[in-house]
């Protein structure tokens, strides 16, 4: 691909051990990496590290942020962070209104607040190209979960797949390969049609309430409340719930609790079970992404800048 980031600034912010693979993969293609969060990482000198959001802002042409983004308070996942990295209102103001600001999933709050100060967040988790291969990684991760929470093989055992997208898909395919006894659980006809001829059985949500109880395994793939106290209540007491939905996911899980139901939220799967993949899927996408938002005439004005190299408050 050549050193198509050439002259472009980017400020990776916290994170996890994706970022570990995918920032050497963007310095090959010629960006350079100043990074907040990241000064007790494996990186070590390799990337010029500076204390706080005003200092990469000063400097940067783009904002990447992890995956997982912020939680309900701002506050950025970031593993290799020395101290929390907080991105609230104050830090958005000080955003000039041409860096884009990169992020896995955005919160409706930090959503509403980008919009209304008319920062481009760009949300990448649910891009096709994203979100379909990272489908492999959250499929063996999703099924990896299920072995260590039950006393069965998944060869043989009643899995139910609740929603058929691009991950659903994925793990439907996974699952048949290792001999479990799939239902598809979709809502359009269409989606009845291709369960039918992938092979598995097709089930309606209007039916999961009365079929629900034949459940051994349960992933869960759509982000609202599909298993609530209703359908919980049908369901056998060992059967395991792992849902992979974005928080809070698709469970009732106080009520899971209480009935003695295993129930896991686990989202985020790549970046925890196969974290050198999910970096170099990312490091496939992110450098169109980045050309798309990062207008010529900013690399221009600020390629300068960058050659200069910038001092940084090296960790």
């Amino acid at each position: 691909m050549g050193a198509v980031l050439e002259g472009i600034c980017l400020a990776v912010v916290g994170g996890d051990d994706r970022e570990v693979y995918l920032i050497p993969e963007l310095q090959k293609l010629g960006a350079r990496i100043i990074g907040l969060g990241l000064e007790k990482s494996p990186l070590g000198q390799r990337i010029e590290h500076f204390n706080s959001f005003k200092e990469i802002i000063d400097e940067a042409d783009a904002l990447l942020l992890p995956m997982f983004g912020t939680d309900e308070r701002g506050l950025v996942k970031a593993k290799y962070s020395n101290d929390p990295i907080i991105l609230n209102n104050e830090v958005l103001e000080s955003i000039p209104l041409y860096i884009p600001l990169f992020i896995g999933w955005a919160r409706p709050a930090l959503r509403a607040a980008a919009q209304k100060m008319k920062i481009e967040v760009v949300e990448i988790a649910n891009r096709d190209d994203v979100a379909i291969l990272n489908s492999v990684p959250s499929a063996e991760g999703a099924v990896q979960m299920a072995m260590d929470a039950t006393d069965i093989t998944i060869h043989g055992s009643r899995s139910f797949v609740l929603g058929m997208g691009r991950f659903g898909t994925t793990l439907i395919h996974l699952l048949k390969g290792m001999g479990a006894r799939v239902t598809a659980v979709v809502r359009r006809t269409a989606d009845l049609a291709r369960a039918v001829e992938m092979g598995v059985r097709p089930l309606s949500f209007q039916e999961l309430e009365q079929e629900i109880v034949e459940a051994e395994i349960i992933f869960n793939t759509v982000p609202e409340l599909i298993l609530n106290r209703t359908i919980q209540e049908k369901m056998s007491r060992d059967a395991v719930i792992i849902d992979l939905a974005s928080i809070p996911g698709g469970t009732d899980f106080e009520y899971a609790q209480m009935l003695g139901i295993k129930a896991f939220l686990a989202p985020g799967l790549p970046g925890v079970v196969a974290p050198k993949t999910a970096g170099l899927i990312l490091a496939q996408v992110y450098p169109k992404i980045i050309l798309e938002y990062v207008s010529k005439n900013n690399r221009a004005a600020s390629s300068a800048k960058c050659s200069e190299g910038g001092e940084g408050n090296a960790v």
